[in-house]
């Protein structure tokens, strides 16, 4: 299967790198909160061993300085509470091993109320877990050098029945809100800032993203799915009635092949409202896409990052999108350049060097579907209102790097709709 990565390095632009920052980040003050004494600690330590099938783990408002992970293994219908997420602070600033500050491994799990400092490795990660709800979470770092940060603040993996509502997850260098090979999915009135990726959907069936904010991030929204890992393909995504404001943070992900955790996130220009990476299914709508700096929506296939994109039951195409009835606001500032793809949409876009983009498709399609991309093989569909007053760029990657062209017109990607189905009544009462 082609290559197409999407260029050598450019000759390199006068510009200015900016890190955006926000004057009404919401966090908590943990110094206001009397520091728990080492039996607390202890207490509380205890009580995650310890705790029983139906169980309840009640932690007492105060900053609790802990030096080892908190683990739920197996357990069934366990509830883990604070006193609220500026009342309960667990730190683990002085963790010596583990990756993660809480790590939930059962069914029927709420974790509630509390805040979550400063983990090595992911801040509260659930894993195997059929029944897990987040609600009210806090989770952040406190670091100067945010390059030391966790890489996930929110991390359900290889999950069934996910909720997460209230929460506030900021500070990750890969995704704040992260869900990965899940399944039924609830991401609702959640606020993502200061991440890399605000919120992210990765290989996983069956989600609803609607009610959050994402601002100040690298990129707001991600709708992945990657190659190589145990479950393939995700699809029937619904994004909806969303904040995606301002996401031109600076990006700084680990680097592939830069340490153990480099990600593909790490290609996310500053300035990316919503992205989708061979996603399949995909209904984005009523969304409010505001001032990010590079693009408010990509739709792009897996062959732009430039790695190895075959793998078994998985596609490197986004096919099945339905864009619409979204606010866009284009951002004055200019497109990122310490990305190859914020240097595509600067340089080759269809409006005009170092403009924003509101819709950019990077044109790739499955050429086995059609010889043109004039039928819309991928059934890629835009119907949005006042098109002709957005920027779209439909780019052309497929003739190599010296032929790179930008097209305005969206007439084969309109007058037409995807039905995108979920089901998430599952997960009401959770």
């Amino acid at each position: 299967m082609p290559k197409y990565s999407l260029l050598s390095p450019i000759i390199l632009l006068v510009f200015v790198a900016s890190c955006s920052s926000s004057s009404n980040e919401q966090t908590f003050d943990s110094s206001k909160v009397a520091r728990a004494s080492a039996s607390e600690v202890e207490k509380v330590v205890e009580d995650f061993i310890l705790v029983e099938d139906g169980g309840i783990i009640d932690i007492p408002a105060g900053f609790y300085e802990l030096n080892t992970q908190l683990i739920i293994d197996n357990k069934t219908n366990i509830t883990i509470k604070g006193a609220g997420m500026d009342q309960t602070f667990l730190s683990f600033k002085g963790l010596q091993s583990g990756g993660e500050g809480v790590k939930i491994v059962g069914n029927n799990i709420v974790i509630q109320d509390l805040s979550i400092e400063d983990a090595p490795g992911d801040g509260v990660k659930a894993q195997h877990s059929d029944g897990i709800t987040f609600r009210r979470i806090n989770v952040t770092w406190t670091n100067g050098d945010k390059s030391k940060n966790g890489t996930y603040a929110i991390y359900p993996v290889q999950c069934k029945n996910v909720m997460i509502d209230e929460v506030i997850a900021s500070h990750s260098k890969d995704a704040g809100i992260y869900v990965g090979q899940s399944e039924n999915i609830v991401v609702k009135n959640s606020l993502a800032f200061g991440n890399v990726a605000g919120i992210e959907i990765e290989n996983s069936d069956n989600a609803e993203v609607f009610g959050n904010t994402a601002r100040n991030n690298s990129g707001g929204i991600l709708i992945f799915n990657l190659p190589g890992l145990p479950k393939s393909d995700g699809g029937s995504t619904r994004i909806y009635d969303n904040d995606v404001i301002e996401n031109n943070h600076e990006n700084f992900a680990t680097p592939i092949g830069e340490g153990p955790n480099g990600n593909t996130v790490t290609m996310i220009p500053p300035g990316s409202g919503i992205v989708l990476l061979a996603a399949k299914e995909v209904e984005i709508f009523n969304n409010r896409i505001l001032r990010n700096k590079t693009f408010g929506v990509a739709i792009a296939s897996y062959q732009i990052t430039g790695f190895p994109d075959e793998a078994p039951n998985w596609s490197p195409y986004t096919s099945d999108i339905y864009l619409h009835d979204n606010q866009y606001d284009r951002s004055e500032g200019f497109p990122d350049l310490t990305r190859e793809l914020g240097q595509l949409v600067s340089i080759y876009n269809a409006h005009g060097k170092a403009r924003t983009q509101d819709i950019i498709y990077d044109g790739i399609w499955d050429t086995t579907l059609s010889e043109t991309i004039d039928t819309n093989p991928m059934r890629i569909c835009i119907s949005e209102p006042s098109m002709s007053e957005l920027y779209f760029s439909r780019f052309v990657l497929m003739n190599g790097e010296d032929n790179i062209e930008a097209f305005k017109e969206s007439a084969p990607f309109q007058n037409c709709k995807v039905e995108v189905l979920t089901n998430t009544d599952q997960l009401t009462g959770m």
